[in-house]
């Protein structure tokens, strides 16, 4: 039901259109009524209704003023002038503030049907609009779109300058104005050998979290790599702590309870008052996500906490030094999950409460040993022999008797090598498993259960993991790649057959011919109907 509010300050008036008019028969449901425009304003602020039917002349406010608040605070409503006086300066004042009609008294029942009629139509266009769009920018994934992904890599690289920044957001359509900026990365990786209904219940988990960032504002939302998503954070400075609470509580919630599904973790940034200031921003973010591997038990990474894990240990003694940090599994698991971009500070974490014990000569050999063994294990797991690594190393005659400055480039020698061979060993099986979904995809794409989950099964990965390395490697999302091939087919049987808009649409695999439709014009501009006739004409 459209709800619709009375402003009419005649008595006989209000009542006779409020008791007369069979509101519900017109899909209408009457929610309030007001003498003068004062009056009317809190109940309108209340009730909030689609349609406001408000005369000219009253005491106090009249209805043109409450036009103007009204059409400011709430921007949807469709507003009726009534009135009973001719005057186009009213009528011109009425068009300027968008209202719908003006009428003149004494209104009749036939033309007030007429009107709400119209109205109603529009309204529920105008709610099938919106909700086409809501199904659109979700089926798009649109944090997902390469183009904010590179945006947001470039800006965060420090490879724009200002007037770049906000240049290429507008492109973007990026809203990215605002006093104060912050960061906050979140890591969700699936844990091995999960069953399919494992699978499922992570990715209910995730979508949760995504959709969070995407319905709320403050937020900008991207992905950043294969288990990594950011979310630019923007707002006043005394919004973002609350902005940033919010968003680490929802993200908590959503995976406490799915430990033994998912590895998950949070880092956040340091504000900053200028887009251009981000790139400091991130080094910070980067740095505490790093220290997961660290410390796998703290899922929320800030750098306040991590300088209380420094202060606490700073200047240990070998006795001092925590065993579980030399654990060569935290080697391992790095090596495992951690990326590229992350081994700088993955080392320094990895060293910083161990330097002053690396004087000691018995002590560096142990570490370097342990260095040693967790790579060397880590690179027979991927069929590498020790002449092929060594001979990728950028100083392969590393020997026992180092210096203790030495170990850290020691450290990331061995990692940037193990990387190497294990992305490139990642490309090839992402390119297998590419193909096969290419294939399928080009056979399946007119259907209309075609699916990502549909075709990650197909394939035999997760959902997420086939979404980053699609985008990744075709630079569109999968939903983008699909809807240019259906898109594709619908523009060659506009061209070449005489068959109507809803007979393409099955087609093309759009059950809805008028999202079909809303998804074709979006893509090309113009409806089906007048693409078809400007190949045609």
């Amino acid at each position: 039901m459209i709800k619709l509010f009375l402003v009419e300050d005649e008595t006989v008036i209000r009542e006779g259109l409020k008791n007369t008019i069979p509101w519900e028969q017109y899909g209408y449901r009457f929610v309030g009524e007001a003498a003068d425009g004062e009056m009317a304003l809190p109940l309108i602020r209340q009730t909030k209704p689609d349609v406001l039917i408000t005369d000219i002349k009253m005491p106090f406010m009249d209805g043109l003023s409450l036009c103007r608040i009204v059409s400011g605070e709430f921007p949807r409503m469709k507003i009726v002038i009534i009135s009973g006086y001719d005057d186009f300066e009213y009528a011109r004042t009425a068009i300027e503030l968008g209202v719908e009609q003006y009428l003149l008294k004494p209104i009749t029942k036939h033309a007030l049907k007429k009107v709400l009629t119209e109205l109603k139509d529009k309204i529920e266009q105008s709610a099938e609009a919106e909700d086409y769009q809501a199904k659109y920018q979700y089926e798009m994934h649109e944090y997902e779109q390469f183009s904010r992904r590179r945006f947001f890599e470039k800006v965060l690289g420090g490879e724009l300058s200002v007037s770049e920044i906000y240049e290429e957001a507008a492109r973007a359509s990026l809203e990215v104005s605002a006093p104060w900026y912050n960061l906050l990365f979140f890591y969700l990786r699936e844990k091995r050998d999960l069953s399919q209904e494992m699978r499922e219940r992570v990715s209910r988990r995730q979508d949760m979290i995504l959709h969070y960032f995407l319905r709320r504002g403050g937020y900008i939302l991207f992905r950043w790599n294969v288990d990594c998503y950011g979310v630019l954070i923007k707002g006043a400075a005394e919004e973002l702590p609350e902005l940033i609470q919010r968003a680490i509580h929802h993200i908590q919630k959503c995976c406490e309870d799915t430990q033994e599904l998912l590895d998950w973790y949070v880092a956040t940034g340091k504000a900053v008052e200028r887009m251009s200031m981000l790139p400091e921003c991130y080094l910070v973010v980067n740095h505490c996500l790093a220290y997961r591997f660290i410390a796998p038990r703290l899922h929320i990474l800030s750098e306040q906490l991590l300088e209380e894990q420094h202060n606490g240990q700073e200047e240990r003694e070998i006795k001092e030094v925590d065993p579980a940090q030399m654990d060569p599994k935290v080697i391992r698991d790095f090596l495992f999950g951690g990326n590229v971009g992350e081994i700088r500070d993955f080392v320094d974490s990895y060293l910083q409460n161990i330097r002053e014990a690396l004087s000691s000569r018995m002590f560096r050999d142990y570490v370097v040993l342990n260095i040693r063994f967790a790579v060397s294990s880590y690179r027979d797991s991927l069929g590498i022999s020790d002449e092929e690594f060594e001979g990728r190393m950028r100083n392969p005659a590393w020997d026992m008797n180092m210096a203790p400055e030495d170990v850290e480039e020691y450290l990331t020698d061995m990692l940037e090598t193990a990387f190497f061979f294990r992305n490139k060993e990642s490309d090839y099986q992402k390119g297998k498993i590419l193909h096969k979904a290419l294939e399928y995809i080009d056979a399946n794409f007119d259907q209309e259960s075609l699916s990502l989950n549909s075709v990650s099964e197909e394939v035999g990965v997760s959902a997420n993991y086939f979404s980053a390395i699609f985008s990744q490697s075709m630079e569109s999302t999968f939903v983008e790649y699909v809807t240019a091939k259906r898109m594709e087919k619908a523009r060659k049987l506009l061209k070449t057959t005489d068959k109507s808009s809803g007979e393409i649409a099955m087609l093309a695999g759009y059950k809805d011919p008028h999202y079909f439709s809303f998804v074709f014009k979006k893509n090309h501009g113009l409806s089906p109907r007048e693409y078809r006739m400007g190949t045609k004409g």
